[in-house]
């Protein structure tokens, strides 16, 4: 017997052992290279450079050759580098998205279907805010295309009354989609809700609770989707033989910050009860606004929907959520989103396979959103 003390001798470590302390090593220090691949399992950097990069001579290897180079880069954990792939087959896989301002509540499930579609197609998306500004945007699209994006997705807003900026995209010759503003461009796609359609369905929905005496808050003037809006409202009340008081007409002013119409839907709204021109409804610009409205008619002592109806537009998140809950006309945010992004990657597409592409421009039908903020007149 050794004394108490003694140790027991050294063994050496298993050669598998040897071989992974060296690559262990180098993870450590640097990425697993096809040198480091090339090693493990045996085969030339060739070959494994064929195997990993799915190259077409890759056919004609065996696939016990293929699951052994396999095998070897799983346990290395080599990953391709696809910042080098890219400069050598001059794709990057990415798409710009570009916002104008991502506090806007519109964004949100816009974007939710941008990501998604773009997620299923392999793409990346880089996205960038603008913040309403010009030189930023202007800035913004030179640095996306100086990482050679593939594609870019464009969520509109006050920035799209600058028709420079329209310009400077079409410049940049990627395939491009707009959401939210009407185009006739030939080379950048565009998708918008059908907004006179939508209009009219709330307009119709406060007629059909036998409302006639009906207040507006339109959008700003400048805003592209004001006109045809106001547009849908015309229209069914000249069908319907409905008058409208222009004396309960009001407009929002232009601003960038997107929760300004909360404070302009409550001021308007005052305005409104101040001409002591009697209404039981209400159809705001958005429901930023019939947000803004709802506070004005509850400081008044007026009960939403008991004593006056309101109705808002676009069904953002809050809508559902808020007392009273908004009715509302709903654009499918999400669907357009991903709509655009995939109208983007079908150009893309196209360009690889040297095929004509055209611009795209969809109108999507909004939807009637019957909650508690509307009620039969009594």
């Amino acid at each position: 017997m050794g004394s108490a003390d003694s140790k027991p001798p050294k063994t050496a470590p298993p050669a598998a052992a040897q071989r992974a302390e060296p690559a262990r090593k180098r993870s450590q220090s640097a990425a697993i290279t096809i040198r480091d691949v090339a090693e493990r399992s045996g085969f030339s950097s060739a070959t494994v450079s064929i195997v990993l990069n799915n190259a077409p001579l890759a056919r004609y290897i065996p696939d016990t050759t293929k699951g052994r180079i396999q095998r070897a880069a799983a346990q290395l954990g080599y990953r391709p580098n696809l910042f080098a792939r890219s400069l050598r087959s001059r794709r990057s896989h990415t798409v710009g998205v570009m916002v104008f301002d991502m506090t806007d509540p519109y964004c949100t499930l816009v974007l939710r279907g941008i990501e998604n579609a773009l997620y299923q197609s392999s793409f990346l998306p880089i996205l960038t805010d603008v913040h309403n500004e010009r030189s930023r945007f202007e800035r913004y699209l030179e640095m996306l295309l100086d990482r050679r994006i593939e594609g870019l997705v464009v969520l509109a807003n006050w920035l799209f009354l600058d028709i420079n900026v329209l310009a400077d995209i079409e410049k940049s010759n990627i395939p491009t989609a707009i959401v939210g503003c009407e185009l006739k461009n030939v080379h950048i796609s565009s998708l918008i809700a059908d907004n006179a359609q939508g209009a009219r369905a709330a307009l119709e929905h406060l007629l059909s609770l036998g409302h006639r005496k009906i207040a507006f808050i339109r959008g700003p003037r400048q805003l592209s989707d004001t006109e045809p809006r106001w547009r849908g409202v015309r229209a069914l009340a000249r069908e319907q033989n409905i008058p409208i008081d222009l004396k309960l007409v009001v407009d929002l002013p232009e601003s960038r910050d997107p929760f300004s119409s909360f404070e302009d839907g409550f001021k308007l709204t005052q305005e409104l009860l101040h001409r002591r021109r009697p209404f039981t409804a209400l159809m705001a610009f958005d429901d930023m606004t019939a947000f803004g409205a709802i506070r004005a008619l509850a400081r008044a002592g007026i009960r939403v929907p008991e004593q006056c109806s309101v109705i808002g537009f676009d069904d953002v998140a809050p809508a559902a959520l808020y007392c009273p809950a908004l009715t509302t006309i709903r654009q499918p945010m999400e669907a357009m989103g991903a709509a655009a992004a995939a109208i983007v990657i079908e150009t893309i597409n196209a360009g690889l396979e040297k095929k004509p592409a055209r611009a795209i421009h969809r109108k999507v039908l909004p939807d009637l959103i019957v909650r508690e903020s509307t009620s039969s007149l009594k």
